[in-house]
C-alpha cells in the first residue's frame, strides 16, 4: 500500500475576510512554495482522512501570519496543517500594483491514496 498526502488549495482564495475585496481590483496571493503536512501516524494507521480549513493573513512579503484552524474533521490534523502552513510562501496580493496584506481561508486535505 502506497500512502500519499494530498493537500488541496482549491477554493484557496474563495473566502476573503478582509476590508480589501476582490471587486476592489485586488490581485490574490499566489503560492510559490508549499510544504506537505506530516500525516499523523495514528490517522494513517487507522486509514483516517480529513480536512482542516484554515484562516490566515498573507502579509506584504508573502509570509503566512495569524494562521488559525476554523474547522476540522479531526483535531489530530490541526497541528500538522498549521506547522506546514507556517513554512509556505506566497507572492503577495496586490492592489494598484502594490503588495497588500490579505486574509484568506482555504482547506488543507489529508487523504490516503492506495495504489
Amino acid at each position: 500500500m502506497k500512502t500519499n498526502i494530498a493537500f488541496v488549495l482549491t477554493a484557496m482564495l474563495v473566502a476573503f475576510v478582509s476590508p480589501v475585496r476582490a471587486d476592489d481590483a485586488t490581485e490574490p496571493p499566489v503560492p510559490v512554495r508549499t510544504v506537505r503536512p506530516d500525516y499523523p501516524e495514528a490517522m494513517r494507521r487507522d486509514g483516517t482522512a480529513g480536512v482542516v480549513t484554515v484562516s490566515c493573513t498573507i502579509d506584504e512579503k508573502g509570509n503566512v501570519t495569524d494562521a488559525k484552524v476554523i474547522k476540522t474533521t479531526n483535531n489530530a490534523f490541526s497541528a500538522p496543517a498549521l506547522e506546514a502552513l507556517a513554512r509556505w510562501k506566497f507572492k503577495p496580493a496586490k492592489k494598484a500594483g502594490n503588495p497588500v496584506p490579505l486574509k484568506v481561508a482555504f482547506p488543507i486535505q489529508f487523504k490516503l491514496d492506495q495504489d
